[in-house]
């Protein structure tokens, strides 16, 4: 148990960051699920909007130190790759 109120803070402070980035993680999957079931749904302008949608979001993620740069360019990739091959 944390005995300075340092120590209490950053406990505090942890445990609110952790519910930030917790809803920040889950809004950029709410956007990737929505482009995904448009792909499952085999429509492609529903598809292209939900990309559209998404790609700031993840973007987001990164300026804000929830996702790593490589990991939301990946995953912009292959949504990308799979919108364009419907």
């Amino acid at each position: 148990m944390a005995n300075t109120p340092q120590a209490k803070k950053r406990i505090r402070r942890n445990d609110k960051r952790a519910e930030i980035n917790g809803a920040r993680m889950s809004r950029i999957r709410n956007f990737v699920k929505k482009v995904e079931l448009a792909i499952e749904g085999g429509d492609k302008e529903t598809a292209k909007t939900a990309l559209l949608n998404a790609q700031p979001e993840m973007a987001r993620g990164v300026a804000r130190g929830v996702m790593h740069k490589n990991t939301a360019a990946r995953k912009m990739s292959r949504l990308s790759k799979r919108v364009a091959a419907l």
